[in-house]
């Protein structure tokens, strides 16, 4: 299933009532899924896993969506997860910075298929969770921490011009630019096409 615009959904099912046991216990799960038809489809497959139940033998109870307490405010969320490869399971923990508990996780499906090449169907979301900033452990989320936080860096700032790759864009013609051909004085770009200040390799 796509993994873009995740939602969290909280699912409840239970085995169908017998003679043999009328009352069954039931089951409670936190799904991201896009819609509810896939989080009672995920739902159904997690707990065929863990056990003996399935959906042909068994009744959702209830399906519904989870909305975010404050989704004004930016969070640290620790993920937990255990995903598929080729070589074998592997558990793994990461850190994202969102508005929301389903935007944290929608980062981290993406993350996963860009760094790892993870498919959504392979990856199982363990525990999600609101972490405190001095609890962080990821060099790029402490990084957002400090309290005076610059965009630009000086260093950057004060390179020379033949340290730096001009690239820009005109009129869908892409085009490469260095001090040599950028005459000092005359030296500006224009703002509507700038589109890349990148460092030479």
């Amino acid at each position: 299933h796509r993994v873009s615009g995740l939602r969290e959904y909280k699912v409840i099912g239970r085995l169908l009532p017998s003679a043999k046991n009328p009352a069954p216990p039931l089951y409670r799960m936190r799904i991201f899924a896009p819609n509810h038809v896939v989080a009672k489809s995920r739902f159904w497959y997690f707990v065929s896993q863990l056990r003996k139940m399935k959906k042909a033998s068994g009744e959702t109870v209830y399906c519904g969506l989870v909305h975010e307490k404050t989704p004004l405010k930016v969070k640290n969320f620790g993920i937990w997860l255990r995903y598929d490869s080729r070589s074998g399971t592997h558990n793994m923990y990461r850190e994202y910075r969102d508005l929301t508990t389903s935007g944290a996780v929608t980062q981290c499906y993406r993350d996963m298929g860009a760094r790892h090449r993870a498919r959504a169907h392979s990856i199982q979301i363990m525990k999600v969770q609101v972490i405190a900033a001095n609890k962080c452990r990821r060099p790029a989320i402490k990084q957002f921490h400090v309290s005076r936080f610059h965009l630009y860096s000086d260093d950057v700032a004060g390179l020379s011009l033949d340290c730096l790759h001009v690239w820009f864009v005109s009129s869908g013609l892409k085009t490469r630019q260095t001090k040599s051909q950028i005459p000092l004085p005359d030296f500006q770009l224009p703002s509507s096409n700038l589109a890349v200040l990148k460092l030479a390799t």
